[in-house]
């Protein structure tokens, strides 16, 4: 596809924005599927068709998708990994039923090529089956940790009131930091060649970091000592949780339990699995990894929000 008509389930999400710019930057007809009529509103993709698309209902999903060429997506998590195989069977019935071209999935996520028994990368791999049983030209874009992250309420606030950047990852994990621009524009990218049809890019950027690294990258770019600070994985679900919630305890099957999960497993790991080599996304996309340093200058580091 040059061009085409395609439909964006969580468009005016944190990633679902910047794809919603790539995709028109390359001359696509965009539309919004949501669950809510006014889900766009105050948005910066308020422009969009808003077409009712509710991932528990297939039948609005087959409403919404019909007259489309293609769907691209992320999804929220769901730790309930049979809740999230139902998201799977819906969107894949409708878009069977609605006669799209292709599917391009974002899982948000480093996805293994096995179940790992935790519910949230699991129910993403549930998803995927379901997507290939359709039949239907499909690409699965798999990010492993995004460099948005640093810029979050419980991240940015710290590196810039007390230098201290705090994440849960151990001193030695390495990661291939990437943004959400980058990947944005890996799935719009997909949905302009067949190159990928049918296979699970695994998306990072183009360093490999560990804490410090960040570290000193933050240094150098807000003119002021900032240091790491590994958190245990419970330390960083119950600052997560009291964020948000109010309170350190941190419920079974939470966002807050399911990425301490996520991130005790990629700490556990002799050979980190958030390693990946950029020459993947250069080569099938025609994607330029974004370095640290450039994305970090895009953002006031004298603001904590």
């Amino acid at each position: 596809m040059t061009s085409g008509k395609v439909i964006v389930l969580g468009a005016s999400a944190d990633q679902g924005i910047p794809l919603v710019r790539s995709l028109e930057k390359r001359g696509f007809s965009v539309s919004a599927g949501v669950r809510r009529k006014d889900a766009l509103e105050g948005t910066p993709v308020a422009h969009l068709p808003a077409l009712e698309a509710d991932i528990m209902d297939a039948g609005t999903l087959e409403r919404a998708f019909a007259g489309h060429d293609a769907l691209a997506m992320h999804l929220p998590f769901e730790f309930d990994r049979a809740r999230a195989a139902e998201f799977g069977r819906n969107i894949a019935a409708g878009a069977a039923d609605a006669g799209l071209q292709k599917i391009v999935f974002n899982t948000s996520c480093f996805i293994a090529d096995h179940d790992l028994d935790l519910s949230a990368h699991d129910g993403r791999r549930d998803i995927e089956k379901s997507l290939e049983d359709t039949g239907i030209p499909c690409v699965f874009i798999e990010p492993v940790v995004f460099m948005d992250n640093i810029i979050r309420p419980w991240a940015k606030p710290s590196i810039v009131n007390r230098g201290i950047f705090a994440y849960s990852s151990s001193p030695t994990l390495k990661i291939s930091w990437v943004c959400l621009d980058d990947v944005a524009e890996c799935m719009a990218a997909a949905l302009q060649t067949d190159a990928a049809d049918g296979s699970h890019v695994p998306v990072g950027g183009p360093e490999v970091l560990v804490g410090d690294e960040v570290a000193e990258r933050l240094s150098e770019v807000t003119g002021k000592e900032v240091r790491f600070q590994s958190l245990s994985p419970d330390e960083f679900a119950a600052r997560m949780s009291e964020l948000v919630t109010g309170s350190r305890e941190v419920e079974p099957f939470s966002i807050y339990d399911g990425m301490a999960k996520f991130y005790r497993y990629y700490n556990e790991q002799a050979v980190s699995p958030l390693i990946i080599d950029p020459d993947g996304t250069r080569k099938m996309f025609g994607v330029e990894p974004t370095p640290m340093r450039e994305w970090l200058k895009r953002w006031d580091w004298n603001s904590p929000i």
